[in-house]
């Protein structure tokens, strides 16, 4: 099978396209030496990027965040562009959109882009559903609301902390994570958002508990809506995700995962996992 691997990345106002083999980044870019720099991990369907807009806007927010100079649609859009390519247009893609600080505060930020097929464990979650743990994070829910240092909402490099409660949940015999705060308040997943059903409505945490606004739950959350289906903001507890009729890790690529164990504890959806999925194909 050959490599289906795209990168491309910003050089003298243009997307180059580059070998999934070569060096793209120096060694000594301060988004690899320090994680300082944001991301976006786009769906890539039949050929397109349906729900693009919405990231580059999170993007935009992110890097506003870390006063980080964002460049802007065109070259993000230029760049998917030089990824996709030739790319299969009945293979399903990720594709990763990465800004970092590049070589000093004072140069030009680096901009490059990422496209792999969907990994298959990620479609068996999305299939099957998920078995998750919940863990604490060790942040009280308010606070990170009034600290900007922390960087809560920004979809930031510095995700060490998110693979290592995945890797916890592993070790468990889990797929994946709910993040509570120290109160026992629902956050979000180390990649996700959570969303629950219950007395007839879709809730999710407020985003001024420091999480990311999630694009994916903002889609199912608007054609919900529409479709009749009350949403809320929620103030959770993970006795009440036990107690929901049903809950889902939602994230870009994965979409809508049923979580069908929690904490060791098996649970049903309802039967209302089938009306979410269609709510988001639309």
């Amino acid at each position: 099978m050959s490599d289906l691997r795209r990168v491309a990345v910003w050089r003298d106002g243009a997307a180059v396209a580059a070998s999934a083999d070569e060096p793209v980044v120096s060694a000594f870019d301060l988004g690899l030496g320090r994680g300082d720099g944001v991301f976006e991990s786009v769906d890539v369907v039949d050929g397109g990027t349906p729900w693009l807009a919405a990231h580059l806007d999170r993007l935009a927010r992110s890097a506003a965040l870390l006063e980080l100079a964002d460049p802007g649609e065109r070259v993000w859009r230029a760049l998917l562009a030089a990824v996709l390519t030739d790319w299969p247009s009945g293979e399903e893609g990720v594709c990763r959109i990465y800004l970092t600080r590049g070589l000093s505060p004072d140069e030009t930020p680096t901009a490059l882009a990422l496209l792999s097929p969907v990994p298959a464990e990620t479609v068996r979650q999305r299939v099957e559903g998920i078995s998750v743990v919940s863990l604490g994070l060790g942040v009280p829910a308010d606070f990170r609301a009034g600290a900007p240092w922390l960087l809560g909402g920004a979809k930031t490099l510095s995700y060490a902390v998110n693979m290592a409660a995945q890797r916890h949940a592993h070790t468990l015999g889990a797929d994946d994570v709910v993040f509570t705060s120290l109160e026992g308040r629902l956050l979000e997943g180390p990649t996700s958002t959570v969303v629950w059903a219950s007395g007839g409505t879709l809730h999710t945490p407020p985003v001024e508990t420091g999480i990311l606004p999630g694009t994916t739950m903002a889609r199912l959350f608007d054609r919900a809506a529409s479709d009749g289906w009350p949403t809320a903001v929620t103030v959770g507890t993970v006795a009440d995700l036990h107690a929901a009729d049903a809950v889902w890790l939602l994230s870009g690529v994965r979409g809508a995962a049923t979580v069908h164990t929690l904490d060791g504890v098996a649970r049903g959806d309802d039967g209302l996992s089938a009306r979410v999925r269609d709510l988001l194909a639309r």
